[in-house]
């Protein structure tokens, strides 16, 4: 007898199933194919602005000099963090959830989770290494150039890297996070389920080591920053009436590190206003007994996803140096295609 991918309940109702030629397989979502293509649509249109987008940013950190700089190297590393989000993550995130099925083996599914764990990290505690080079640029100008210096950058950037490596793939692969929940797991596991649970402790100290905490001296930062720019700008309107050609340049220095700071405000107010709701998901649902539905946790993920497509929109939109960068990069890659068509025409 042939396998159809169906199976029938008690009831009579036909339930289509992930792995139809395995005992205790789970069950496929039932979507409409056209509800299924439209998901399919709009969530690889995300992907691929998500992997353009930061393409475009590492792309130009990298090519341009006037772009090198201690803020724009972590600019760059947050950039091959969100790129590596939307190449190696979201792709089979989209799967799961269009299917509701999880296809890609047991091995992969721990792997994928603390690589979604990893970039996670990676991105929010890059945020923090910015607003500190931020607090330095605005608040102590004088010593900004001795002590933030590429080289120092550069080590930082590494190991935030290897320390978001270790404690989610030594998180997820040591089993620490499912610790007393075994039993629940065995019980609401079946062939093609993907689950990410996490205890009542580690559901705290995961969000609070990786969200909250880097989320919660950003913020402090900012606040500080924010506090002496405005200091900045009343001390120079105070001096207008007699302003040297030496003041003119401090001013204006001064004006391009408020709109960057401004700027990287935006980036990590973006970060924390689309993750914010599924950390606090995460911190409440043992609490709850894992009843948080699935449909809300794969919102909430999304929504934390799409923060990784916006960040480049946001360099365009505020950052000239970008936005020229960006244009200068495009009509190249046009210039080539087009010449490249002329060619084969002829």
């Amino acid at each position: 007898m042939e396998h159809t991918g169906l199976n029938q309940t008690d009831d009579g109702e036909t339930v289509l199933l992930c792995y139809p030629h395995l005992q205790g397989s789970c069950p496929r979502l039932n979507r409409l194919p056209v509800v299924q293509l439209t998901m399919y649509f709009f969530i690889s249109t995300m992907i691929l602005m998500t992997v353009c987008g930061n393409l475009l940013v590492i792309i130009s950190i990298s090519h341009f000099r006037q772009l090198h700089g201690p803020t724009n190297f972590i600019i760059l590393s947050l950039a091959l963090a969100d790129c590596c989000l939307g190449c190696f993550v979201m792709p089979f995130t989209m799967v799961k959830n269009v299917e509701g099925c999880w296809y890609f083996g047991q091995f992969f599914c721990q792997f994928h989770s603390s690589l979604d764990m990893m970039l996670c990290a990676v991105s929010i505690l890059h945020l923090c290494l910015i607003s500190v080079d931020r607090y330095f640029a605005i608040c102590e100008p004088l010593q900004y150039r001795t002590k933030i210096t590429t080289f120092k950058v550069i080590i930082l950037v590494v190991i935030v890297w290897l320390y978001s490596f270790a404690f989610s793939f030594g998180l997820m692969f040591s089993g620490a996070n499912s610790v007393g929940f075994e039993e629940f797991i065995l019980l609401n596991s079946c062939a093609g389920s993907c689950l990410l649970l996490f205890n009542t402790e580690w559901g705290i100290i995961a969000p609070l080591v990786s969200f909250f905490i880097p989320g919660g001296v950003m913020s402090c930062l900012y606040i500080k920053i924010f506090h002496v720019a405005r200091k900045h700008a009343k001390v120079m309107s105070d001096r207008v009436a007699t302003v040297t050609c030496s003041d003119l340049k401090n001013q204006a220095s001064e004006q391009r590190e408020r709109k960057a700071a401004k700027t990287l405000a935006v980036v990590m107010g973006g970060f924390l206003l689309c993750w914010m709701s599924f950390f606090l998901i995460l911190v409440i649902d043992p609490f709850i007994n894992f009843t948080t539905p699935v449909e809300v946790f794969d919102t909430f993920f999304w929504i934390g996803y799409f923060n990784s497509t916006c960040n480049p929109i946001i360099y365009a939109f505020f950052y000239p140096h970008f936005r020229k960068a960006f244009k200068i990069i495009l009509s190249k890659t046009c210039g080539i295609k087009m010449a490249k068509n002329i060619v084969l025409s002829l």
